[in-house]
């Protein structure tokens, strides 16, 4: 079979595989569906260039399926053991229309018992994995459709629809174009996300409350990936409120919905934490406790203990985050117990939070303790390990400036600490 010569004219262009929906464009070049959609929707302007002639080719083009070629594909496929096609007999699938989207968005901007099915429809658009799909969604406005029957559900305090809204809008937010700020779009924002924060508070025993929740944080995560500094600081204490209760229930949940809304949860979470405000708030929520608690109890992810970690830097920059940290009775343990177990990334936001303690918080108590859970010994570990010179550099400062604290305890080898400090 190696041996068999595949027909030129089979192959896309693109790809350059067998094609299994041969569609034509209107330079008369045939491709795969998939792999001319994908490159038409990756152009930023009105017009592509077909990727043979070299001649414009407009994203709204037809693509024009090639019945005939299809069919000499399949036959030959199947005489020669190729097992290119799952599903012979399924048709080519018709084009998207740009108006039938559109028709879905009047549909939606009228209040009533249709939206539902709308809603459906448009969520399976959304879930198919076409480029082509979500960038003509964006182009007729379903993103702000979505948006507006969002608000709506957060004003009349309305649940009918509002899973398909969020996950439609998570699933094609990435898509939507960053606005110019001005004070139309900060209030829109603003609106937009007192939405969200009401869905992620709403009552736990509904029927569907983890997938709302689930879809709500997902879009979350979309919407402040893009935010810029003045959104971030623009946040509402009652959000990241929000969030960190979502973190406390979903956290010892082992259901995979659960976890998505963890991993989401922390992307927000370290998103906007980079604000001293939010910062502030956050610690007042208690969410480094919450972090510890989520890391000891049920982080078995090496992701997840990496977010965890840069968190706990970000909050450790402020006092009372510090404060927090310390307050816990499994707090410097934890960090030390993970140093050099888990990754880089670990080992630099653990030796960071020690070193801001060492330096802004070091009592004589909280030295002792670092003894007793043999902090020490691991910072001088840490300098003869394979870790970055930064590192390495952090962690000889925590002991330069302890080594007198230090030097006289049994738990330390003497000659160690004075070699490396």
């Amino acid at each position: 079979m190696e041996n068999v010569e595949i027909p030129e004219y089979f192959i896309c262009p693109i790809s350059l595989q067998i094609m299994k929906d041969p569609v034509t464009v209107v330079t008369g070049i045939t491709y795969d569906r998939d792999s001319i959609e994908c490159w038409l929707s990756k152009n930023p302007n009105s017009n592509a260039l077909c990727p043979v002639t070299k001649l414009h080719v407009s994203r709204d083009s037809d693509l024009t399926p090639n019945h005939t070629l299809r069919h000499l594909i399949q036959s030959w496929c199947v005489s020669n053991g190729f097992n290119v096609f799952d599903q012979v007999s399924t048709p080519a699938k018709p084009p998207l229309s740009k108006c039938y989207v559109l028709n879905l968005v009047l549909d939606l901007s009228v209040p009533g018992t249709e939206n539902i099915k709308t809603l459906e429809k448009l969520e399976m658009l959304a879930k198919e994995n076409n480029e082509r799909n979500k960038t003509y969604m964006v182009e007729v406005g379903v993103h702000e459709a979505l948006v507006n029957f969002l608000i709506r559900c957060y004003m009349k305090c309305d649940t009918n629809g509002l899973e398909k809204a969020l996950s439609t809008l998570s699933l094609i937010w990435d898509y939507f174009p960053s606005c110019h700020e001005n004070n139309e779009v900060e209030n829109r924002e603003e609106i937009l996300i007192d939405s969200i924060t009401w869905a992620l508070g709403l009552d736990r025993n509904m029927q569907n409350h983890a997938t709302i929740k689930n879809h709500a944080m997902s879009l979350l995560r979309s919407i402040i990936g893009k935010a810029n500094s003045s959104t971030l600081d623009r946040l509402k204490p009652q959000l990241l409120e929000k969030i960190i209760r979502v973190l406390r229930e979903s956290g010892s949940n082992t259901t995979t919905i659960a976890q998505k809304v963890v991993d989401n949860a922390l992307h927000v979470i370290l998103n906007t934490s980079h604000s001293g405000k939010n910062r502030n708030i956050m610690v007042q929520s208690r969410a480094i406790f919450e972090l510890i608690e989520l890391e000891i109890n049920f982080s078995s992810n090496k992701k997840t203990k990496e977010l965890i970690f840069e968190i706990l830097f970000n909050l450790c920059s402020c006092a009372d985050g510090r404060a927090q940290l310390l307050s816990h009775a499994a707090g410097i343990a934890m960090i030390t117990k993970r140093i050099l177990k888990v990754s880089p990334i670990v080992d630099e936001k653990a030796i960071m939070i020690l070193y801001l303690i060492t330096k802004y918080s070091a009592t004589s108590g909280v030295l002792q303790e670092m003894l007793k859970v043999k902090s020490v010994s691991k910072i001088c570990t840490v300098i003869q390990a394979n870790c970055a010179s930064h590192v390495k550099d952090k962690a000889r400062e925590i002991l330069r400036n302890h080594f007198d604290f230090w030097k006289n305890s049994p738990c330390v080898e003497v000659a160690t600490l004075t070699r490396l400090h």
